[in-house]
């Protein structure tokens, strides 16, 4: 309905609202570029720029920030379902100019034919933002948005303006036939003033290598939570991950939970605990997913190809909190030790298991939980003994417990259980967490 009374309301203030167009897979690959603006007054009414006059006409508003969005390959021809969402969110968060570059001719058929054209569309859009700078929009304050192959796009688009655009942002940048490209050839720090890539599908459809200034590496970059892990589920198995990046995207803009990410040599290592703060190299500013300026990263000069890791949940808003969990056995076992800690909400249930080597007596592990570590009613421990016919575990263990919320520098400490706490095997044992509120 409010859709329906904005296409309205633009036809009456003198345009029509434009739509993206429909190509036919045997219909060929020319590229019939089309830009449409939208704008706060009228989020669901693009309004189609065809020449030079049509951008002085029209509602583009030069003393404004400007995002571009560009879609990546489109199989079958159609637009992409996600663009709406990504618009509203968009203008929901801040008020700009948003582009959104229809290419889906020049993006259906065969992805080889898709990626031959990445070179004449970056032209194509690099020439529409220099009638945006000849009419005295800053370069800096353009922001591309590039989904898949559109990332690409967005590196090359940066690259022909010398790398002097504000942002690019890359969401699930494409792998195939990019993965071993020069970085002339794709998305690449050098393309804008500060780069930054989401990475949900680095095992398939998503390039592996970092190629921004910040490269988020979501639950390791691949198998997202909540997508189907059997090729049963059809279409959906094939391009849940890869899409992920958008959706969370969408998700970063729309709630206010803030999306943070920890640098980290290893996904594994990140897991392990062993990356508990941003202090190096961005000095205690830990990046996040949105708008903010920089990644709200405090640092004149950023790095380059910073991998940063965080974990989600299933679905929106995708945000949660990072723990470490430790325990201390008071003596060393001959064996591995595992046990599993669940954080207790009055909405929420969620675990993690902390393993401890053989002959060393600290463990550790990351959780993820929906709630702030504060709002956390109780904790469940349980030990998990290792029988097998021919040899008996220990009936239970003897150590200390302690956990902390990311991220862990100078002003947070781990609040640990005052004693030392006895698990018997395969036993839960619950205990209220001594974490308050700031």
């Amino acid at each position: 309905m409010v859709g329906d009374l904005e296409r309205n309301t633009g036809r009456l203030s003198g345009h029509h609202c434009a739509d993206f167009q429909t190509a036919n897979i045997l219909r060929g690959s020319k590229l019939k570029v089309q830009f449409l603006l939208f704008t706060s007054s009228s989020p669901s009414c693009g309004e189609l720029i065809l020449a030079d006059d049509d951008i002085k006409k029209s509602s583009f508003n030069s003393s404004l920030e400007t995002k571009i969005i560009i879609h990546g390959f489109r199989a079958l021809g159609t637009k992409p379902s996600w663009i709406e969402g990504l618009v509203h969110a968009i203008l929901h968060t801040s008020q700009v100019n948003v582009i959104a570059v229809d290419w889906v001719y020049g993006s259906t058929g065969a992805y080889p034919s898709a990626v031959e054209n990445v070179t004449q569309l970056a032209l194509s859009i690099s020439q529409f933002i220099s009638k945006l700078l000849a009419l005295g929009v800053s370069g800096t304050s353009i922001h591309i948005i590039g989904v898949s192959l559109g990332a690409h796009v967005g590196g090359l688009v940066g690259h022909f303006h010398g790398g002097q655009l504000g942002r690019i942002t890359g969401l699930d940048p494409a792998g195939p036939k990019y993965t071993r490209a020069s970085p002339e050839e794709r998305l690449d720090p050098g393309d804008a003033l500060f780069v930054e890539a989401i990475h949900t599908d680095a095992d398939n459809f998503g390039i592996r290598i970092p190629v921004g200034h910040i490269d988020y590496f979501v639950n390791g970059g691949k198998d997202q939570p909540g997508c189907p892990r059997f090729i049963s589920a059809g279409y959906k198995y094939l391009i849940c991950d890869h899409m992920r990046a958008v959706h969370l995207y969408v998700s970063a803009l729309k709630h206010s939970c803030p999306i943070l990410a920890f640098p980290c040599a290893s996904h594994q290592d990140f897991l392990n605990g062993h990356c508990v703060d941003c202090v190096d190299p961005f000095l205690f500013s830990c990046p996040r997913i949105g708008l903010l300026e920089q990644a709200g990263v405090e640092m004149r000069k950023l790095p380059k190809e910073v991998k940063v890791y965080l974990m989600t949940s299933t679905s929106a808003p995708f945000c949660v909190h990072h723990s470490l969990v430790e325990f201390q056995l008071q003596t060393k076992r001959n064996v591995v030790t595992s046990i599993e800690i669940t954080f207790c909400s009055n909405s929420t249930n969620d675990s993690a298991k902390i393993t401890i080597p053989k002959l060393q007596v600290m463990g550790k592990q990351l959780l993820a939980h929906r709630v702030p570590l504060c709002q956390i009613n109780s904790m469940t421990l349980k030990y998990l003994p290792k029988n097998k016919f021919w040899r008996k575990d220990e009936s239970s263990i003897v150590g200390k417990f302690c956990a902390a919320q990311l991220p862990l520098d100078s002003n947070r400490t781990m609040s640990c259980l005052p004693w030392n706490i006895t698990l018997p095997g395969n036993t839960n044992v619950s205990y209220e967490l001594p974490a308050t509120c700031a």
